[in-house]
């Protein structure tokens, strides 16, 4: 692993880099960066003269520059173009070891993908002040809610391991049909496998459960009805997955029970469901901690 990096932060984000290999078939640093990168050479050859390149020892790269091996190389990648997600950030909770914030809908936890600069973490890295903001777990894009941030890299195990632990208490809520003939409250178990590639999660028949969610109805407004879930483990996309599967698709889901084409810009319809609370025991100076999301799901 590298050592730190030579480049500042750029819009909330970390450079990324390569190490070169002992062997190499390309005789600059150039043309290995071309073979090594998905970036147009035209665009690559602007880069390097914008000194966008950088060694471990913050010395440029330039186009002519002999090929070296077991070096580092650091840059920034180019960000693609994002539509701004309409909502802010609210901020719940801020001491010197966490943050806890309300995530809209819409917004991802972490820049991944196509979402980048729209995400909680580089944004709040910009408006806290804070460049080692980090997550401690992960809400789904479309999910609102409670999401425990650290403020420094030192603090990242601690808090993570509550959750990989399942020492936080989770709590949500979703709007969805009250399906005719099921009974609440009641323990959904079941295998949950998400296949890389493919939208949406499956369940397997037969298979030793490692998904169990409680899920209690406590409010009915005509065919729709507000559900409290209790998630025992953490699948991707186990509450939309068991509730789809008791004939209660979450309101707003593209993915369950179907796959629907939205297009990223559309902030029409919400998914109506919300991380409402957290609860654990803190791991650093013990006591009790309870954060409580104030978003409103959006009844018809």
């Amino acid at each position: 692993m590298p050592g730190p990096s030579p480049l500042p932060q750029r819009l909330g984000l970390d450079a990324a880099w390569l190490r070169t290999p002992g062997n190499a078939p390309e005789t600059t640093l150039r043309d290995h960066l071309a073979a090594r990168l998905a970036i147009d050479e035209q665009r690559l050859d602007a880069m390097i003269a914008e000194g966008r390149f950088v060694d471990e020892h913050g010395h440029m790269v330039t186009a002519t520059e002999p090929y070296r091996p077991h070096i580092f190389v650091w840059f920034h990648r180019d960000l693609p173009d994002e539509t701004p997600v309409p909502y802010e950030v609210e901020v719940l909770h801020r001491d010197d070891r966490i943050v806890v914030v309300d995530k809209p809908h819409f917004l991802s936890t972490i820049p991944r993908g196509r979402h980048i600069r729209e995400s909680v973490l580089v944004r709040l890295r910009a408006q806290l002040g804070l460049p080692e903001l980090g997550a401690a777990h992960r809400l789904d894009r479309l999910t609102a809610g409670v999401l425990l941030l650290t403020t420094q890299r030192r603090w990242r195990a601690p808090y993570q391991t509550l959750f990989e632990q399942r020492l936080v208490s989770k709590t949500y809520e979703a709007l969805a049909p009250v399906p005719p003939g099921v009974d609440f409250p009641r323990t959904v178990r079941s295998h949950i496998v998400k296949e890389r590639g493919i939208l949406q999660a499956r369940e397997v028949a037969g298979a030793a459960p490692n998904a169990v969610t409680e899920i209690e109805l406590v409010e009915q407004r005509g065919r729709l009805g507000r559900y409290v879930l209790r998630p025992l483990t953490g699948k991707t996309h186990q509450l939309r997955l068991h509730l789809a599967s008791l004939g209660a698709p979450i309101v707003g889901d593209p993915f369950y029970p179907v796959v629907r084409d939205v297009a990223l810009g559309d902030f029409s319809q919400p998914l109506e469901l919300v991380a409402r609370e957290l609860s654990f025991v803190d791991p650093v100076e013990g006591g009790q901690r309870r954060f409580v999301s104030r978003a409103e799901l959006g009844w018809p």
